[in-house]
Order: structure tokens, then C-alpha cells, then sequence
């Protein structure tokens, strides 16, 4: 099995790589940036907003792993007017797996909503296709909400939910995929837990004996008021072992 996995420097990429060393499938590799130890690899470049490298990338591919993504920088060419033409050269594609998020049909975020309508490209095409969403992963909600503190505060919407999910449990998920048949809109696949952020940063005060304490803060808006509805969760899909509690834990080994 010829198996192509995009976006391969970014975080999901780059664990997709690791779980991969060593399997049984031909693996190659493509993104702009040639990651880091990848000598047992394949890498080709590619440009999903100029369409460079692409041609190459797929020749004799049966499953790709679809981990490309630019949520901040030219978003909207990447996420929907390259990929359309991305997909448009897959004929050959016997699966492609496609990674997504919960809740993207719910959530006013522009980058949300360009996720979808690639979701949308997808279902519409004749390629054999698996989307999987996941909530969050863990080092984002970190990274973004929680990672430094100002005047010794973490100020944050509190009441905003997450349902935070290890990375390389939704890479190894992922992987599980390649031989599967393609299933179209496949289950979520989310975290053990849903806390608020409030919750999230108190525990990591706790963990790491941090002096800081939490200022919460109430924002307007419908995309503050999704995340507080834990649109971005589903509860009855929780499909992740490693907690948020351990993630902070495992950072600390």
C-alpha cells in the first residue's frame, strides 16, 4: 500500500510520521518544508497554492492521509481553492482521509467554515473518501489560551469548553483508516474529558505549582457563545484515553 501523507512538518504530520516509521506501507511525504528525520522517508515538495509538486506527490498513491492545513496564513486558497484543485487530480485514489474538526458546521470561524465547504468538495466528488473530525488536540489549547500568563494571570474566556484529545491518539486513529473501506462521514473522534478553560488552567497552576492565578473574562459574540455550548465537543464520542491532566503530566518527564 502507496500511502501519501500531506502537510508532513505540521504537528499532525509530523506525529503521523513517527507512528508510520517502521509500518508495512511505502510511505511518501509532501509539504512545503522538508521535515526534520525523515531518512527512512520519501519527501516531495508541494504547494497547495500554486498546485508545485502536486503531479509528483500523487504518482502511484493508493491512500493519502490528508493532514495539510493553513488555519491563519492564506487560509481560504489553501483549505478550499487548492484543494479543490488538489482533489480534482485524484482519479487514481483508491482512499483519501481526510481530518477534520467537531462542531465546524456549528461555529461562526471563518477557518471553520472554509473546513466545511472542503468537507463539502469532498462529499461531492467521486473519490473514495473517510472524514474523520476530532475535537482539539491538547498542545493547541495549551499553545493558544494557556501558555503565558500576563502579570502573573491567565486571562481567558473561563467558561469556554474544550474536549481536548492527544494528537498522536487521533494520528494512530488516522492510520487505523488505511486499510479500512472508505466510509464517507466517519464518527468523531474526541477527548476523554470536557472542562472549561477555567478548569484547564487551574489544573496546569496546580500541576506545574505555577504562582499564576486565572482572570476570566466574558466576551460577546456568537463564536464565544459555540464554544460555550461545547459546539465544539461530543460527548458521546469520547474516543481518547490520554487526558489533558496527563498531557500536562507527560510534559513535565
Amino acid at each position: 500500500m502507496n500511502v501519501l501523507v500531506t502537510g508532513s512538518s505540521g504537528q499532525l504530520g509530523s506525529t503521523l510520521i513517527k507512528q508510520l516509521n517502521g509500518s508495512d506501507y511505502q510511505v511518501k511525504l509532501t509539504s512545503r518544508k522538508k521535515p526534520e528525520g525523515i531518512e527512512h522517508f520519501e519527501w516531495v515538495y508541494s504547494d497547495l497554492l500554486t498546485g508545485e509538486g502536486i503531479e509528483e506527490a500523487i504518482k502511484d498513491i493508493d491512500v493519502i492521509i490528508h493532514a495539510a492545513t493553513s488555519p491563519i496564513k492564506n487560509s481560504k486558497m489553501v483549505e478550499v481553492s487548492g484543494f479543490k484543485e488538489f482533489i480534482g487530480k485524484l482519479h487514481h485514489i483508491k482512499h483519501f482521509i481526510y481530518p477534520s474538526i467537531v462542531g465546524i458546521d456549528e461555529i461562526p470561524f471563518k477557518y471553520y467554515q472554509q473546513k466545511y465547504e472542503a468537507e463539502n468538495l469532498l462529499k461531492n466528488s467521486s473519490i473514495p473518501h473517510t472524514i474523520v473530525r476530532a475535537t482539539q488536540f491538547h498542545h493547541f489549547v495549551e499553545n493558544i489560551f494557556i501558555s503565558k500568563p500576563l502579570f502573573k494571570r491567565y486571562i481567558i474566556p473561563g467558561n469556554v469548553k474544550f474536549q481536548s484529545v492527544d494528537v498522536s491518539e487521533f494520528a494512530n486513529h488516522l492510520i487505523g483508516l488505511v486499510d479500512k473501506n472508505p466510509q464517507g462521514r466517519a464518527d468523531d473522534f474526541a477527548g476523554p474529558d470536557i472542562m472549561t478553560l477555567r478548569e484547564m488552567a487551574e489544573l496546569k497552576i496546580n500541576i506545574n505549582n505555577e504562582p499564576n492565578k486565572v482572570l476570566s473574562i466574558s466576551l460577546p459574540g456568537k463564536l464565544h457563545k459555540s464554544f460555550s455550548e461545547g459546539k465544539n465537543t461530543n460527548p458521546i464520542r469520547k474516543m481518547g484515553n490520554i487526558t489533558f491532566e496527563e498531557y500536562l503530566l507527560n510534559k513535565m518527564v
